[in-house]
């Protein structure tokens, strides 16, 4: 058995895709880019989603034995912790998470912010192997889009994080801290140099221009062939100039400030102050 069990669970409010990768024959199972609901407007956290995910996992009767990060998150806020309080299992994440947290710790001065990915139960470098039950797994480095992203391999399937949209959306922004469009280039060679038919599975979708669906899974022949802003026919300095030239109008993600603090904790909240009430930090003119 090589091809693992996977269901998707979309959330609208930020368009990302939180995956339960399974083995059919041990039932057990990873949770990949969990999502915690967040109303910035109010404050305000819920478990809505996360709720749907845990009642999905204990119908079918998985065991959780990972709970998996892409990469340090901007536009949601990790509900790793919750998953971990909720059904178990161990979080880890890309080993230059250790990175990002420099670099935000200095900007939100998070003064115990330890910066050694220690909030994560595991660091995987890349090629490091894992299993899901029986079925083999590995991490390829994808950096680019930040320096600690990467791209979980798994049996016949692949999940991309913010590498690749769907083919018709193209591919993810490079111009946050550390990001890279010639260092995400080579990354989404590695993953086009997977066989042809592995599944691919993307972090979000924002259905494109003249589709009415949201769409989330695709392969590697079809990003070769059809992805509109790198495939066969594109070199590295024409998608560099492509990409720089769209990072320069994009907005910052709404929820950059707020979900970049709790992700480089492993989606554990701030600590309530002396009132009883957490807060997170607005940082001015610094971003």
């Amino acid at each position: 058995m090589n091809q693992p069990e996977v269901t998707g669970f979309f959330d609208e409010a930020t368009f990302t895709v939180t995956y339960v990768v399974s083995d059919p024959e041990t039932k057990r199972a990873a949770i990949i880019d969990p999502v915690l609901d967040f109303d910035a407007a109010s404050g305000r956290t819920s478990t809505r989603s996360a709720d749907a995910v845990v009642d999905y996992i204990r119908d079918a009767d998985l065991g959780i034995d990972w709970i998996l990060e892409t990469h340090v998150h901007a536009d949601h806020l990790s509900a790793a912790q919750y998953f971990k309080d909720q059904v178990g299992g161990q979080s880890a994440i890309g080993a230059k998470v250790t990175a990002v947290q420099e670099v935000f710790k200095d900007i939100f001065n998070i003064d115990d912010l330890a910066i050694d990915g220690g909030q994560f139960d595991l660091l995987f470098g890349d090629g490091d192997a894992f299993k899901i039950g029986k079925i083999d797994a590995h991490v390829v480095a994808t950096p680019g889009h930040t320096p600690a992203c990467v791209t979980y391999v798994i049996g016949d399937s692949a999940f991309v994080g913010d590498t690749l949209f769907m083919p018709d959306f193209g591919t993810a922004r490079t111009d946050f801290p550390g990001g890279s469009a010639a260092q995400l280039y080579a990354s989404i060679q590695k993953i086009l140099a997977l066989s042809d038919d592995t599944r691919l599975f993307m972090c979000h979708d924002y259905k494109a221009p003249g589709r009415d669906v949201y769409a989330w899974e695709t392969s590697v022949r079809e990003q070769r062939e059809k992805n509109i802003h790198i495939n066969n026919d594109v070199s590295e300095n024409q998608y560099v100039e492509l990409r720089e030239g769209r990072d320069s109008q994009l907005a910052m993600p709404k929820l950059l400030l707020p979900s970049i603090q709790i992700n480089v904790r492993a989606g554990q909240l701030p600590a309530a102050e002396g009132n009883g009430i957490r807060y997170l930090k607005i940082p001015l003119d610094a971003v």
